[in-house]
């Protein structure tokens, strides 16, 4: 696999900015897609940096994007930036314009851990049309109509706005709304640690779709809201994705884990 470092100038963002790409340096393309975001505290670099997410795709025909995401909740902010366009037009575009990309719903999947868990989510509802899976690890996944609490109430409004329920951030509108309308959802997949102080939010989203009718997978394991939990469970989520993108290579899926 080739790992690539770039910069580009965000449209959207009216700045340069920059992803990690991992992409093969083998078979034949276009390759499917899988954009991977990262957590409020972090940036594009902190999946290469703490887990071995480049040696799980190693054998994989699988180009994996790493973008930044800044602390934007990869949506477009009530009080700033447009991170929700940023990503779909400015960094989907970028991908497809310069690596091997499918460039199709078929061939584009997407997940995250924390902001980037509920971001991954946000974007799949949103945009049911770009991504064929989505999945989220110890996801922000606020239930929009209750009020925010704590140290970052001021920030978290900012992103969201005061009249947030019913919005373009509220994953469990989009969901329902989706569900009258018949749409083709991405296949969903959701997991949390059982010490992880979002698991609330994450059992909370993960019971509206089941009570909505959405399909999902959903689980629950030993672990806290840390790297030694999103090094483990990305493996399982690739395999997840491989199945939802049509990667049958025998034992590279396999060895992805359960």
């Amino acid at each position: 696999m080739a790992f690539i470092q770039a910069s580009f100038f965000s449209r959207v963002l009216l700045k340069e900015v920059g992803l990690y790409a991992i992409v093969p340096e083998q078979g034949k393309g276009p390759f499917p897609v899988f954009y991977l975001l990262h957590g409020l505290s972090d940036d594009h670099t902190i999946w290469h940096r703490r887990t071995r997410i480049e040696w799980f795709v190693r054998t994989l025909p699988l180009i994996v994007v790493m973008p930044d995401g800044f602390r934007g909740f990869y949506t477009d902010n009530d009080d700033g930036p447009a991170y929700g366009r940023y990503l779909v037009e400015d960094v989907i575009g970028f991908a497809e314009r310069t690596f091997p990309a499918a460039g199709k719903r078929s061939g584009r999947c997407i997940g995250g851990l924390s902001m980037g868990g509920y971001g991954s989510m946000r974007l799949a509802l949103a945009h049911p049309e770009l991504f064929v899976s989505a999945h989220s690890h110890s996801g922000a996944l606020f239930n929009m109509g209750r009020p925010f609490q704590g140290e970052r109430k001021a920030f978290l409004e900012k992103v969201f706005g005061k009249r947030r329920k019913g919005s373009a951030h509220d994953v469990f509108a989009l969901a329902a709304r989706h569900k009258r309308a018949g749409t083709r959802l991405p296949k969903l997949r959701i997991d949390c640690g059982l010490d992880d102080h979002l698991i609330t939010h994450n059992r909370e989203f993960h019971a509206y779709l089941e009570k909505l009718g959405v399909a999902h997978e959903y689980s629950e394991h030993p672990g806290v809201h840390n790297w030694d939990y999103w090094e483990e469970h990305i493996q399982p989520a690739l395999r997840f994705h491989a199945r939802a993108l049509g990667i049958h290579t025998g034992e590279a899926v396999k060895r992805l884990g359960g």
